[in-house]
This record gives C-alpha cells, sequence and structure tokens, in this order.
C-alpha cells in the first residue's frame, strides 16, 4: 500500500479498516456454513451412490434378462430441480427425475418388462440424483473456497496492513504536529526576546 501522510489518507484508511473489520465475522461466518454444506452434500452424495451400488449389485443375478429388454421404452423427460440461497450462494435442489415410458405390449413383451421398467427408472433416479449432488458439493465447495481467500484476506493481510498504515500516518502527523508547535514556541520566544530589546 502506497502510504500518504495526510488526513484526508488517514480517514479513508480508517474507514477501509473500519469495514473491513464489520464484514469479517459475517464472512467467517459465512465459511462456517459453507463448510458444513459442503460436507452434509457430499455425504448425502456417498449414500446416494452407495444405494446405486448396492441396487446394481442386487440385480446382476438377472442381468441376462436384459439382453431381451429395449432400452429405448424409457427415456428421462425432465429432471425437476428448484434453487435455494445457502450462505448467500444460490444452489440447487433436487426435486425429482420424470420419465416417460413409450408404450408397449403386454402380450408379446416377457411379464417381467414392467419390473425392469421400474428398475431402470430407480437405477437412473439414483445416478442423476448421485451426479446432482455431487454437483452441488463442488458448487458449495468452490464458493467456500473463495470466502475462504477473502477471510484470509482480510484477517491476515488487509486488516493488519490498514492497522500499521493508519499507524504509521499518525505517528508522522503527531511528529509533524509538535515539530510545528516547537517551531512556533521557538519562533514566539525569538519574537518575545526582540521585543524586550527594543
Amino acid at each position: 500500500m502506497k502510504i500518504q501522510f495526510n488526513k484526508t489518507f488517514l480517514q479513508r484508511i480508517r474507514k477501509q479498516l473500519q469495514m473491513r473489520e464489520k464484514a469479517l465475522p459475517t464472512l467467517q461466518s459465512k465459511e462456517a456454513a459453507l463448510r458444513v454444506e459442503v460436507k452434509k452434500a457430499k455425504d448425502h452424495a456417498n449414500e446416494i451412490n452407495r444405494k446405486f451400488e448396492e441396487k446394481k449389485k442386487q440385480y446382476e443375478t438377472i442381468v441376462n434378462l436384459w439382453a431381451e429388454f429395449e432400452p429405448e421404452l424409457i427415456e428421462v423427460k425432465e429432471v425437476k430441480f428448484g434453487n435455494k440461497k445457502i450462505a448467500g450462494v444460490s444452489t440447487p435442489i433436487f426435486e425429482g427425475v420424470e420419465f416417460e415410458v413409450k408404450p408397449y405390449s403386454l402380450f408379446k413383451k416377457p411379464d417381467w418388462f414392467p419390473d425392469g421398467i421400474e428398475i431402470l427408472k430407480e437405477l437412473t433416479r439414483l445416478a442423476i440424483e448421485r451426479d446432482f449432488f455431487f454437483r452441488k458439493m463442488h458448487i458449495l465447495d468452490y464458493a467456500r473456497k473463495k470466502t475462504t481467500q477473502k477471510v484470509n484476506l482480510y484477517e491476515k493481510v488487509q486488516i493488519p496492513e490498514y492497522r500499521d498504515a493508519i499507524r504509521k500516518i499518525t505517528r508522522a502527523l503527531e511528529d509533524a504536529e509538535n515539530l510545528s508547535k516547537a517551531s512556533q514556541k521557538i519562533v514566539k520566544a525569538r519574537h518575545e526576546r526582540m521585543e524586550a530589546k527594543k
């Protein structure tokens, strides 16, 4: 920081310091809240991933039947999500998946097809939800890192730098004022001696 040794600059620096000191607790709270939300999103994503892997293993026994299945019978029509602010960060909220099942003949297809469709819906929903929560975790973690950087900038760089600048400017202004008073006294004393001699 380039310091100017005058009262205007001192006032400006004091305002900057005051602003950062007021903002710091809020930023620290935001960082803590984001850290908690990142952990929640990660735990949720891991839990969904665990369920997804369990379901896949559960259906491995009927893997031979899937050769008969027609995957084009089912498709994802829409992934529904909302939006919610968490600690000032806009994050997506998973609301569900809508599927479209194409018509097929129950008489011409094996009797396990309706169950197969439901299995595919469940696995697809779990996969989408898992990816959704991992994405949410990354969004929140990015916001947390940015907030941590700002906290560190304020706490470890700017606030100490501003305090140091205020101290230097105050000392310089006090020294200048003391010198001015001292020189005024000298001039006054000299003036009084000259008056006394007259």
